[in-house]
């Protein structure tokens, strides 16, 4: 059984329903998501927000988070995520953004995402993964991975502080 379909197994049986929010990985999670038979019993929308204008046009993230932290923080993929739940009849959303290359700075290198995990009754929790310059393909194939395993952790109750269980 693959993650997805694990995911959707998990998410029926929980009663949860889904929202992805999107940057480097551009509606990737959200078709790995959908991608086995059913998945609209559980899934409501993805939001492809590539751009800072995006960001706060789709999602409602603060311009001044964006000029403060850069699309690539924590902080932004929180306020990504916090506005995909409230932007759609999800019970958990999950963001993802980042620098899958090629490129990237001293400060934020190519490789480096961040995601963020919202629970609709719960706290927004938020990680970054440092998967270095292993080029852009790999970059968002390993974002997707971890996406997927974010919302799987959370559903099934695993890491510190989850309050994610709907």
């Amino acid at each position: 059984m693959s993650a997805a379909e694990r995911l959707l197994a998990l998410a029926r049986a929980r009663g949860a329903i889904l929202a992805t929010a999107e940057s480097c990985t551009a509606g990737m999670v959200a078709g790995a998501i959908t991608d086995p038979p059913g998945a609209s019993a559980i899934f409501d929308r993805g939001f492809v927000t590539y751009s800072n204008a995006a960001k706060e046009t789709l999602l409602g993230v603060p311009p001044d988070l964006l000029r403060r932290f850069g699309a690539v923080s924590e902080e932004v993929a929180q306020a990504m995520a916090m506005g995909a739940l409230a932007r759609s009849d999800a019970t958990l959303a999950v963001a993802v953004t980042g620098i899958a290359g090629p490129g990237g700075s001293e400060t934020k290198p190519e490789g480096r995402v961040c995601f963020a995990l919202a629970p609709k009754d719960g706290v927004a929790r938020s990680e970054t993964v440092e998967f270095g310059a292993a080029g852009r393909g790999a970059v968002r194939a390993a974002s997707v991975a971890r996406a997927i395993e974010l919302l799987l952790d959370a559903l099934e109750g695993d890491g510190p502080d989850n309050r994610a269980n709907p």
